[in-house]
């Protein structure tokens, strides 16, 4: 069998560096971006390359990684043309839970590590067909899902958030809408009919203090208030193989 795979791994993309390291490959990660904050212990002493937004080239290119691993919507498009230019470089924008499965397995053939991927694979799959038996006996609920506070951001139908949404019997309320990421205000959510708000961990960190806040002040009306770990929304690797389910709940709990 052939032993040329990639050793010496750069990842911009936090889910697909704690896939990585779920694979067992962490021992082939030499850096990764200071957002990437699972599996804490293998990462510990990993060095940073800087954020998502603003790696530092120099400091990677310094590295000589035989492979890059980046997002379209996490990276910017000048570095990623940067990097490919120098470097062996894996772009993975999902936005479908079906995709992303692909391209998980896709991951981890091009690591040689398939063996290692097909127990989450299987079950991602399993979380899908669970939630997918569950959403024909229940109403969708009309969600939204708060990426963003000044202004408030939510998503629309185009992105992987949404799709974890709709698995999930959910539909946000600006589905419909044609920005990706629109703003929208809590006022015209209530006059959309929203029932339930998920204030997400991240990118914005909503905690229970700005919940409360948000719950005293009525601004969705008679929503639910809730708090939820956006990974589970919108983390494309393993981590679907249980956030999946932590998002049904979180959605159902209402």
């Amino acid at each position: 069998m052939t032993t040329d795979f990639a050793k010496r791994i750069v990842s911009l993309v936090p889910s697909t560096t704690e896939s990585i390291c779920e694979f067992g490959g962490a021992d082939r990660l030499v850096a990764c971006t200071r957002y990437c904050t699972e599996p804490e212990l293998a990462l510990r002493a990993l060095p940073r390359i800087g954020g998502t937004k603003n790696p530092n080239r120099d400091a990677i290119a310094a590295l000589a990684p035989d492979l890059v691993l980046a997002n379209a919507e996490e990276n910017r498009p000048e570095d990623i043309e940067w990097l490919a230019a120098r470097f062996p470089t894996f772009v993975q924008t999902p936005c479908s839970i079906v995709e992303a499965a692909h391209g998980l397995r896709s991951l981890a053939e091009r690591l040689q590590l398939l063996d290692e991927a097909e127990p989450f694979l299987l079950r991602i799959e399993a979380q899908i067909a669970s939630a997918e038996v569950e959403a024909l006996t229940k109403p969708k609920v009309l969600v939204y899902y708060a990426i963003w506070r000044l202004p408030w951001m939510t998503v629309n139908r185009a992105t992987f958030v949404h799709d974890v949404l709709e698995l999930c019997g959910a539909r946000c309320v600006a589905a419909d809408d044609p920005e990706r990421y629109p703003n929208l205000e809590p006022s015209e959510a209530v006059a959309r009919g929203v029932q339930l708000v998920l204030l997400a961990s991240e990118p914005w960190a909503f905690d229970e203090a700005q919940r409360d806040e948000v719950a005293a002040a009525r601004s969705f009306g008679d929503a639910s208030i809730a708090l939820c770990d956006g990974r589970d929304f919108c983390w494309h690797g393993v981590r679907m193989a249980s956030g999946l389910g932590r998002a049904l709940a979180a959605i159902r709990a209402r």
